[in-house]
This record gives C-alpha cells, structure tokens and sequence, in this order.
C-alpha cells in the first residue's frame, strides 16, 4: 500500500459504512411503525426502493458529482470518475482508499431520499416514487453534498470549502435537504383522504421503537465515521452524539407532558431522532455540553414544530419537516453558538469568543440548501405529477396501498378465521384487521 495508508482508519471507515447502510433498514421499521396497517410494506419498500436506485446510480455518475475534481465555481464535480473509472486500489482519501471513502459517502446518498418518503406516506405510486428517487439525487443531492462535503485546499464545494460553511455530517446536505424535499412533495401531492377527520395513528409502536434504535445505532457510524479516522475527533463526536440524543429524548418527553398530559413512546422516538438529527452538523465542533443544550433546544423544538402542518394545513405524514427540516437547521444554526474551537474545527462560536461571523455562515448554508431543495423538488414532483401522476387512485388510497401496489399485506389473519371455514376466512380476516387498527388507534395516546 502507499505511504500514509492506515489499516486502522481504513477497516473504522468500513465499519462506520455498514453502521450506516442498516440506518436505511432502521427508517423503514421506524417509518412503517408509524403508518396504518394497510400501508406498512409500502412504507417499508420505499425505503429498500432507495437502497438500489441510488447504489447503481452512485457508481454510474453520482461519486463523480459529488467528489470528483470541481468543474467550476464549487458547484459540481466533474465526471473524471465516472462509472468509477481511474480510481485504482491504492488511490487514497487521507488514510483510506478512496474505495472506501466512496462506499461510506454512498450510505448517505441512500438514506437522504429515503427520509424523504415519511412527507407522502399513503398516497404515492411505487413507480413514480422510484423515479422521483433517481431525478431527485442527480439533481439535488449530488450538487448540495458537493458544495457541503467536498474539500480541496480552497477549490472545493462553495459552502464547506470555500465559505466556511460547517457541516461535520450532514445537517444541511441530508436532513434539512429531505426535510424541505418532504414539504415541496406534500404540496404537490396533496392531503391524505381523511386527514384532520379521520384517526391516523401509528398501527405498531414497538416497530417505531425498534426502528429508532436501529436508526440511534447506525448513528454513530454516520457521525464518528465522518472523521474518516480512528481518531479523537471520532471519539468526540461518538459521545456527542450519544448525549445529544439522549438530552432530546428527555426534552421531547418534558415537552408532551405538559402540552398533552402524557410520555408516549412514540415521543421517546421521535425525540432521539430529532436530537440525531440536530448534532449531526456539529458532531465535530463542539463540546458533550454544548452537544447536551443542542439535544435539549431540538427536543422541545422539534415537539412543538410538529403542529406546523395542522396551523398551515399542509399533510407531512410522518413529520418529516418538523423532525428533519427544523432538527437540522436548529444543528446547524447552533454550532455558530458552541463552536469551541478546539475539536474538529479552528472556527469558534459566538459563546466561544468568536462572534457573529460563523453564525452568520451556518444561516447562509441552511437558507441556501433550504432554498434550493425546495424549489428543485417541488419542480420535479410537479413534473412527475403532470406526466405519469405523483399519487395512486382514491379508491387504492382508502382500500389500502399494500394490496395495489405491492400485492401483499403486512400480516396475515387468516389463521383467526380457521374455526368459520374457508369462505368465512376472508371476512374474518379484514375483521380482525380493522379491529386491529380501530383498538391502536383508540388506546394510544396521540401526542402529535
């Protein structure tokens, strides 16, 4: 191997990857937890759909885009590296192969589109979705990553490289990218049938508890591994993250209980994962107790910014706006507060002795990826709706999204109806389904 080749960062960064890729698995049981019955496998698939489009498309061009050498401006790689040509086994990334770099990246490209899939549960064609998954990375996360994560000595992507902007893991370029994606394509597609009338709770908590837990694990690749070394800046941005999360869960549950009176489990989720989310961009900037106050500010922010799609009448199914689009902008806005200067990063904040200036360069990339986002999804959703039509049929809608699109529903009754014979079986077994649903829905507590 080369000289400044590391067998140790390199097998950290190959584990962190792996970490990252069972994040997509962990939003899909987290996402289809929180659905109704009859849409759970299509959650699910949406998430596994990202899984592939963007794994082939990743090699065809998109590592190209995003880390191949700037075409101009810092706002888009080249396509030297197509198809992944020119990149040999010894071509390195710091202390890692560049292989290996470009496998640890591509789990983020994959689990950027997937978040967005939370905004239009129930309602989305399986083909128009695969299509909008492949339109949306080419045109919208592959730029963003490179203007976020691409650096080259000053010549690199305009937002990280070039301005200063700090994103150690993806608050800007992942959650608040999918986060204004999801609300773009809830416009465009419109609200559920029912919504505000009809009770839409989640049909199985324990799924949404496992999926967060996946997701809390997975976590620590996506933002230890983003140091892309076995090092103390990894280390640092391990327990920042643990505490972080941690923090949110308790600021999410104070929240709930006083608005709604209650601690749901369905809170504990959602608040780890909004705290996730908002110290992913300062993971490698600040401090455990700095990393503590932000966990705590997005917890209770987050919990309160749920209700935004009920004040301005916009259906987010599964509050992907509220949890992504303000937990990463919260992230983001705040490490031009705690930045101490001393971890990953020379750039202090303002509780730091370092003014205003930083905080002003987080405000600029969140209004920027916020702005662009939104403007090219909406595009490409409209685009979509107009052609092969964005949303399925009312009648596949109110029946159910599983059976239509997939052929195949998530559990199986029929072993309920064994003792009324086999043409009773059907009946039996949509009786038991809906009593399914009508129970959950009657018995947990709704905090959102």
């Amino acid at each position: 191997m080369p000289d400044g080749f590391s067998a140790g960062d390199t097998a950290f960064v190959l584990i962190c990857a792996a970490l990252v890729m069972v994040m997509t698995p962990g939003l899909a049981f987290f996402y289809g937890g929180m659905v109704r019955v009859k849409s759970t496998l299509n959650m699910l698939a949406m998430s596994f759909l990202a899984l592939g489009i963007v794994s082939v498309l990743w090699v065809l061009y998109g590592y190209s885009l995003s880390f191949g050498p700037d075409a101009g401006a810092g706002l888009i790689g080249n396509l030297d590296f197509i198809g992944m040509k020119g990149i040999g086994l010894n071509d390195l990334a710091g202390t890692i192969p560049v292989t290996a770099f470009s496998a640890f990246q591509l789990m983020f490209a994959i689990i950027t589109p997937a978040l967005i899939s939370g905004a239009i549960a129930d309602r989305a064609k399986f083909t128009a979705w695969g299509l909008f998954i492949a339109l949306w990375v080419t045109v919208v996360y592959f730029p963003v990553a490179h203007w976020v994560f691409f650096f080259d000595g000053g010549k690199g992507g305009w937002l990280g490289d070039r301005n200063g902007v700090i994103d150690f893991a993806g608050g800007t370029a992942v959650h608040i990218n999918a986060g204004v994606a999801g609300l773009a394509l809830c416009l465009v597609l419109g609200k559920r049938i029912g919504f505000r009338k009809d009770p839409m709770r989640p049909h199985s908590l324990p799924l949404v508890m496992l999926g967060s837990g996946l997701l809390w694990f997975g976590w620590f690749g996506f933002n230890a591994g983003s140091a892309l070394a076995a090092n103390g800046v990894a280390a640092m941005a391990l327990i920042n993250t643990q505490v972080a999360t941690g923090a949110a869960l308790v600021g999410w549950l104070i929240y709930e209980k006083l608005r709604h009176g209650a601690f749901t489990t369905l809170g504990a989720a959602s608040g780890a994962v909004a705290g996730l989310v908002a110290i992913t961009p300062a993971c490698g900037s600040v401090s455990p107790i700095g990393a503590v106050a932000i966990g705590l500010i997005a917890g209770a922010a987050c919990a309160a910014a749920i209700s935004l799609k009920y004040r301005f009448g916009f259906d987010d199914s599964l509050d992907v706006v509220g949890v992504h689009a303000v937990g990463g902008a919260i992230g983001s806005l705040l490490v031009g507060l705690f930045a101490t200067g001393t971890v990953g990063q020379t750039a202090k904040g303002l509780f730091y002795g370092g003014g205003f200036g930083q905080l002003g360069k987080q405000a600029m990339g969140v209004a920027v990826v916020a702005v662009y986002s939104f403007v090219l999804s909406w595009l490409l959703a409209k685009a979509i709706d107009k052609t092969i039509g964005f949303r399925v049929s009312e009648d596949v809608e109110v029946a159910g999204i599983d059976q239509a699109e997939h052929a195949e529903s998530a559990y199986d009754f029929s072993a309920l109806g064994g003792g009324l014979g086999r043409s009773s079986a059907p009946v039996a077994a949509a009786t038991a389904a809906k009593s399914t649903e009508n129970s959950t829905e009657k018995t947990e507590v709704d905090a959102r």
